[in-house]
This record gives C-alpha cells, sequence and structure tokens, in this order.
C-alpha cells in the first residue's frame, strides 16, 4: 500500500520559486541522464578492455593449435633457454609460468631486466596441466601480491603454461576513464542548470505577465485589463483564458452598472409620485383640513397602483439578477411546454376580455426550470395582449418546439428593433402604458438558459402586428431517452 509523503518533507520544494524549480528539474534531469551514458561508456570500454587483455594473453602462446609438448621440451625452451623465434613469449609486461600436473612450477624470466612475480599455481591450472587440450581464464595473484589476470593452457602431456599481466594496467586506464567522465558530466550539469534557469526565464515571463496584472486588478480593482498573447502553446491558452475571463468581468461589472444606474432611474418615479402623495395626507390631517372623499379615494388608488408598479418592478429586478441555469436551489426538470402556453393563454383572455385567441398547441417537452418558463411565455402573452387593439386577435401556435405569438396591434418599428431585449428599454410609443422595461429581458435570458433562440419582429405575412417566436429544444414525448439529460428534438 502506498503511502504519500508528510507535508514537511515536500514542503521546502514547493517554497522555491517556480523558476529555480524548473531549473533543478533539469539540471537533476541532465544529471542523471549523463550519469547513465557515463557509467555505460565506462562499463563499454571496460569490457572492451578486458576483453583485448584476455585476447592478448590468448595470443601470447603462439604455439600452434593441438600442438604438443614433452615436459622436457617444455621446461627446456621456456625455464632454461627461452626462445627468440615464432614460438615462445615476447612481451616483457607478461610473467610466463610452467605448471605441471603434480604441482610443480618454474617462471619464465625475460632478460630486459623487468622484474614480475611468478603466477602462484592453483587447483584450476593443476587440471588444465593434466587435461589435453584445455585453457582456464581467472584472476589470480602473483607470488609478490600483486593482482593479475591469468591465461594457462595445455601444451603438452602434464604440462601448461601460464601467463598472466598486472591488473593494475587495466584498472588504471578505467580509472583515468572515470575522472574524465566524471568531469564532463559535472560540466554538462553546470551548463544544463544554466540553460535550464535561463529557459525557465523565457518560459515563464508570460506567467510573470500574468502576475503583475492579476496583481495590479487586485490592487485597483480594474478588471478588464488583459495581456497580449504569443504563440499557441499552453502559456498562451492560459493568457487567453485570463484575457477572456477578465473581458468576461469587465463586462459583468458594465451590466451591473447599468442595471443598478436604469433601477434606480426606474424606482425613482413611482417613489417620487408616491412620496408626493403621502406628504399630501399626510399634511391634509396635520392641518386639520381633510381632503374630500373624492380626492382622498383618488390619491390612495394611486398609491397603491404605485405599490403594485413597485412591486412588479422588483419582482422583475430580481427575476434578472438570478444565476445562469435557473435560480439557486431549483433543478431543471422536464417541462411541458404545451401546458405552460395553455395556462398563459388563460390568463390572458382574463386580461383582454375583448379579444380573440386563435390558439394550436402541440404537446412539446423542454428540459428547464418550471416557474422561469412559465414566467416567460406569460410575459410574451401579456406583451401582445397589451398592444392588441380592442377586439384584436392574438395567434398562439407550438408546433416542434418552435412557440409563435402574434398580434395586430401597431407593432415594431424596423430601427427599434434591435433593443427590444435591452433592460429597461421601451419605445417612445409605449412609454405611457403600464410596464417595467423588463418582460422582454427576462424571457431572453430564461431561453438562453434553455439553450434555445427568441426572435420579435414584423409577422411574415406582412399584416400589422408584431410576430415573438421562441424556439426550445426538446422532444414531442416526455418519456424520450436522453431528454432529462438536456438532449435536442430535431
Amino acid at each position: 500500500m502506498s503511502q504519500r509523503l508528510p507535508r514537511a518533507t515536500t514542503g521546502w520544494f514547493r517554497r522555491i520559486p517556480m523558476r529555480r524549480r524548473l531549473a533543478l528539474l533539469t539540471a537533476l534531469a541532465v544529471a542523471v541522464a549523463v550519469a547513465v551514458s557515463a557509467f555505460s561508456c565506462w562499463l563499454l570500454v571496460r569490457n572492451q578492455l578486458s576483453a583485448q587483455r584476455d585476447n592478448r594473453l590468448k595470443e601470447t602462446i603462439t604455439l600452434p593449435p593441438n600442438h604438443q609438448m614433452s615436459p622436457a621440451d617444455v621446461v627446456g625452451q621456456f625455464c632454461i633457454a627461452p626462445p627468440r623465434g615464432p614460438q615462445g613469449v615476447r612481451q616483457s609486461d607478461i610473467t610466463v609460468t610452467v605448471v605441471t600436473a603434480d604441482g610443480q612450477s618454474c617462471t619464465f624470466t625475460h632478460d630486459s631486466g623487468d622484474e614480475h612475480g611468478s603466477v602462484k599455481p592453483t587447483a584450476a591450472d593443476r587440471a588444465v596441466a593434466a587435461q589435453p587440450n584445455s585453457e582456464v581464464t581467472r584472476n589470480g595473484t602473483l607470488t609478490d601480491g600483486a593482482e593479475a589476470r591469468v591465461y594457462t593452457r595445455n601444451v603438452g602431456p602434464g604440462v601448461a603454461i601460464a601467463v598472466a599481466t598486472p591488473a593494475n594496467l587495466v584498472d588504471d586506464q578505467l580509472n583515468a576513464l572515470a575522472v574524465r567522465l566524471a568531469i564532463v558530466a559535472a560540466c554538462g550539469v553546470i551548463m544544463a542548470s544554466s540553460a535550464g534557469l535561463l529557459v525557465a526565464r523565457a518560459s515563464l515571463k508570460p506567467v510573470d505577465q500574468l502576475t503583475d496584472v492579476v496583481e495590479h486588478i487586485a490592487r485597483t480593482e480594474e478588471v478588464g485589463t488583459t495581456i497580449p498573447v504569443e504563440g499557441k502553446d499552453e502559456i498562451a491558452r492560459l493568457s487567453e483564458s485570463f484575457n477572456a475571463m477578465s473581458t468576461a468581468l469587465a463586462n459583468s461589472r458594465d451590466r451591473q452598472t447599468r442595471l443598478i444606474a436604469d433601477a434606480g432611474h426606474e424606482l425613482r418615479t413611482p417613489l417620487t409620485s408616491l412620496r408626493t402623495n403621502v406628504d399630501l395626507l399626510v399634511r391634509s390631517d396635520s392641518t386639520g383640513r381633510a381632503l374630500p372623499t373624492e380626492t382622498r379615494t383618488r390619491l390612495l388608488g394611486n398609491m397603491q397602483a404605485q405599490m403594485g408598479e413597485l412591486s412588479t418592478l422588483i419582482g422583475d429586478l430580481l427575476e434578472l439578477s438570478r444565476p445562469a441555469g435557473g435560480r439557486s436551489g431549483q433543478e431543471t426538470t422536464v417541462v411541458a411546454l404545451h401546458d405552460i402556453a395553455a395556462r398563459a393563454v388563460d390568463r390572458g383572455r382574463l386580461r383582454g376580455p375583448g379579444l380573440h385567441f386563435d390558439v394550436e398547441l402541440e404537446p412539446w417537452f423542454v428540459q428547464g426550470n418550471a416557474h422561469a418558463l412559465e414566467r416567460a411565455v406569460i410575459n410574451l402573452l401579456d406583451n401582445a395582449v397589451k398592444y392588441s387593439p380592442p377586439g384584436g386577435t392574438v395567434d398562439v401556435h407550438l408546433s416542434g418546439g418552435r412557440l409563435a405569438v402574434r398580434d395586430r396591434g401597431p407593432g415594431i418599428a424596423p430601427d427599434e428593433l434591435p433593443y427590444v431585449f435591452d433592460r429597461f428599454w421601451r419605445s417612445p410609443s409605449s412609454r405611457q402604458l403600464p410596464g417595467s422595461g423588463l418582460g422582454l429581458s427576462i424571457v431572453a435570458q430564461t431561453v438562453r438558459d434553455c439553450g434555445g433562440e427568441v426572435t420579435l419582429g414584423a409577422a411574415a405575412d406582412g399584416g400589422p402586428g408584431a410576430l415573438a417566436i421562441l424556439l426550445l429544444p426538446g422532444s414531442p414525448v416526455s418519456g424520450r431517452p436522453g431528454l432529462d439529460g438536456g438532449g435536442h428534438g430535431a
């Protein structure tokens, strides 16, 4: 079972700046790679030198293969009168010892003046002497205590020749190679560390810029500040994401500022009127001069209407302030859009008793918040009822996720169409009518939350009135697979 290291053992590394961390990791990776390469090179050279040394020892005995000599010939040639011809031993750094099967030995001495210890015969050497055409290569020790590499070969009945060379000849070369490799590795690590630091500094420059911008925003609260984006790598993606987030925050703050300013402006009118009426009633009571009953009734009626207007405006503001996807704590469900449209038509008939409603509703189920969708559809019907002339006709058709609501009123001027879904926007011709200018904004936001689209414009047939079209993804069957997961209908 794996265990996580304590925080105290890894916290020191996290406290190191990222630039130094990258340089340290780069140096560590290069050090490991150089160490592995150097060690592999050292092993390869050692094996090659060892193989060359063994081949050299074998080539020292120049007797032909399967050549057999008598013990007397071997002793006479190698111990009494060493040969100068093509046979025998000619290297002065090699010690030659004649070994017999009964354990006797004699050492060949060069006339060059070099002195070498003789080979200490072992059981392996005696076994070679006793076995025709046999040989053995081993590590051994000379009589002077020096480590040596020994090659023993049978050269005749009961006799063998053991040639040896000091082991330090190869070891000294390997030690020198190891020192050189260590120096090269150290230089490589130092150069890699410097290069890693430079690369880390260049790579993290956009991060430093991002950090400066974030600190600037935190210090000054100036959202909307962006940083330049270069390339298409991960740092560039991070910069683009930050710029998008900063721009979105700036736009959100602007919308919030405009909403507060517009809400304050819209609230000022009913509050001023309400305050005037209240002051008039208070003044009449304080002076003892009662207002006529008809005037008092009219004032109270105006105050009641203004309170209703304030309540509607506050409700609309709360609806617009909800987060996307529904109010907090309210989940989306499968909603029958045709039932919502039917209830909205019933409400429209109550508000416009003289109007005629042409209703065609086909079943359509959508994924969304039931309360918000009902509010949006009712706003569309209320808007159509408000602008319809007395005795006019309102068309309400739902087919395949397309809800169309048309009235026969004055319609909307072409130059006003781009603003119909803006908050608090009201056309000059309708500013005398009741309303807060937020109804269509609520419709647009609700439809966007459900993944749909809404449009408002002139009637398709060129006749009088306006046509609102609401498109919502869904299905004509409530139990369609995938609808609860947000599937879209055809």
